[in-house]
């Protein structure tokens, strides 16, 4: 999709950036918490896709809050009340009269405020990743300290904002971390999106939220989701939100994700169109068995600098068509390349194996080193894509092989029995972004 044309709303003296997407029978609006930035998220593939579904059963309106992304900038960070009649002028803008709202993590307090202040607007409120206060409190105590949540932006928000967000996806979006491009991709977002002395007030505000007193005042059909290991926001404080809401749905996903577009999206949004539209339209997207490969070259940015780009790029080239000689010797299927490394998989794990071994003699025969991991389960097929949790772990699982090594999950090791292929056991790993430790093996030659 085409990145939609953004608007502008008038609220006070500030204009809000907008856009409108889709032309679904209801109208939703996205309310996000943090920093946005309307038109660099559209260039991000996981919360491209994640709008596109949304914008398939609803109209969407999308908007910056002041202070970020395409909107105005701002001295000091506005209050919960500016921040609705924000809203409230977009929804003006963009011709809605009433509309469900979606509010996601520290959007979720603002929508709910909303919801309440001005209920002839609102059709329905959603609300994922939310809460109703952000600090500890003698009767909320499932939040941390704000002593302790200043202590944590200090140390991981702070001195990575727009430079080096690996700590900040671990934490709100362990999924994607090792996806292609992810972390450029975030850097540049969060550069756009909010300077580091607008995040520090934006966090500050965030500390001082609490709407617990008019919850119950909300007489909206609401549904409350929330992640089970949310490492940003406990689930008990979703629970708690939606027991505050009269006739308020509560529904736990499995997922350790903070933000609703990573980790499985279409389990949050098959929930969000069925409690809005009363179906699921989304057909069941295709799933295959397969087993799932990933090569990298060892060191390959110290190598380049000691080749020049020319050499480098000659050498590269040639241990590229190796790699696609293996996968054809072996019925194995490239998906993609991943910079110095690539992506495939195979109908048969024993091929696999032997193809990671195939790949690493005639990597070591230019003087490479690669490491390659691997793992078997079910995959889904995006076009000519593959996604889901096999990928992400196999993934994983390369990067904590050796070099000249062949890793592989439990899962391969247990399938091959009776091939020939000897193992010896690395023992079990916390993989970056799974919740369960797995265990891993070496493939010998």
């Amino acid at each position: 999709m085409t990145t939609p044309p953004t608007q502008y709303a008038k609220s006070g003296d500030s204009s809000i950036a907008y856009q409108v997407v889709g032309d679904g029978p209801i109208d939703l609006v996205l309310v996000l918490g943090f920093a946005t930035h309307l038109e660099l998220q559209w260039e991000m593939p996981p919360i491209a896709r994640f709008l596109e579904r949304i914008s398939s059963f609803s109209r969407l309106i999308l908007f910056d809050k002041r202070g970020t992304g395409l909107s105005d900038p701002v001295t000091e960070v506005p209050t919960l009340e500016q921040r609705i009649d924000d809203v409230r002028a977009v929804m003006d803008a963009a011709g809605s009269k009433r509309a469900a709202l979606f509010g996601v993590s520290e959007g979720g307090p603002m929508s709910a405020l909303f919801a309440a202040t001005h209920p002839d607007r609102v059709t329905a409120l959603v609300l994922h990743g939310a809460m109703g206060r952000t600090t500890e409190a003698p009767d909320y105590p499932w939040a941390s300290p704000a002593e302790a949540l200043r202590e944590s932006a200090a140390e991981f928000i702070a001195p990575y904002w727009g430079r080096q967000p690996e700590g900040i996806m671990e934490l709100f979006a362990p999924s994607l971390v090792g996806e292609p491009q992810a972390l450029e991709l975030t850097a540049r977002f969060e550069r756009s999106a909010a300077s580091p002395a607008m995040v520090q007030q934006i966090f500050e505000m965030f500390l001082d939220i609490d709407v617990r007193a008019i919850l119950p005042t909300i007489h909206v059909p609401t549904l409350v989701v929330h992640r089970r290991g949310d490492r940003v926001v406990n689930r008990r404080a979703g629970k708690e939100l939606a027991a505050q809401i009269q006739g308020a749905r509560y529904v736990e996903l499995p997922g350790i994700d903070h933000l609703p577009w990573a980790g499985d999206a279409e389990g949050v949004l098959g929930e969000i169109e069925e409690f809005l539209t009363g179906a699921r339209s989304a057909p069941e997207p295709d799933r295959v068995l397969a087993t799932v490969m990933f090569t990298d070259i060892v060191g390959s940015t110290e190598r380049a600098a000691q080749l020049g780009d020319a050499r480098w790029r000659e050498l590269l080239s040639a241990h590229q068509a190796a790699v696609r000689g293996a996968l054809t010797r072996f019925r194995g299927r490239e998906v993609k390349t991943l910079g110095d490394g690539s992506l495939a998989t195979f109908d048969g794990p024993a091929r696999a194996i032997r193809c990671g071994h195939a790949i690493s003699e005639a990597a070591r025969s230019s003087g490479l080193e690669v490491r390659i991991g691997l793992h078997s389960g079910e995959v889904e097929l995006m076009g000519d894509d593959v996604g889901g949790i096999a990928v992400h772990i196999a993934s994983r699982i390369g990067a904590l092989a050796a070099a000249d090594e062949v890793l592989v999950s439990s899962t391969v090791k247990d399938l091959v029995a009776g091939s020939g292929i000897r193992f010896a056991d690395r023992g079990t790993k916390q993989l970056k972004g799974i919740s369960d430790e797995r265990r891993v093996f070496a493939a010998e030659p």
